[in-house]
């Protein structure tokens, strides 16, 4: 996280937080969608692989680190071969959005890996989602191949 101070120097993992859940919905699926239109899931992939560059991290820990501190959930690696990961995302803040939405948008965090990934294998990457209603998590496919 090398540009950030505000990452380095504000936020302390070992200090106690809550995040309100309608704060977090307020923004992420009454606010963003109002103001991006149609256009929300693809904006918010962009976004994420906007953040990406602005943030690139080394390793496959730091993503999972990132997204704890950013407050996107639990990410953990599920399966890998030689040109996918499969990575699943637990999260109070996203159990509502999975069970009561019929469209999700988690594309601001498929962006994100995409793009860290891009980064670390230096090759074209692209992050599919699968929210999964009966386990209230996300799964994301980040598939990639070298130019």
């Amino acid at each position: 996280m090398n540009n950030s101070t505000v990452m380095n120097e504000t936020i302390d993992i070992d200090e106690p937080r809550t995040i309100s859940i309608f704060g977090y919905e307020l923004i992420r699926e009454v606010l963003l969608p109002e103001i991006l239109g149609k256009d929300t899931p693809e904006i918010l992939y962009w976004a994420g692989k906007r953040l990406a560059r602005k943030y690139p991290l080394m390793d496959l820990e730091q993503i999972i680190d990132f997204f704890a501190k950013a407050s996107w959930g639990q990410l953990k690696l599920v399966k890998e071969n030689k040109t996918e990961f499969q990575f699943e995302l637990i999260s109070p803040l996203i159990i509502s959005r999975v069970k009561s939405k019929a469209e999700h948008f988690f594309q601001l965090e498929a962006g994100f890996l995409a793009q860290q990934i891009e980064l670390q294998k230096e090759a074209n990457a692209e992050t599919f989602e699968h929210p999964i209603k009966k386990s209230n998590k996300v799964v994301f496919t980040v598939k990639w191949e070298k130019n």
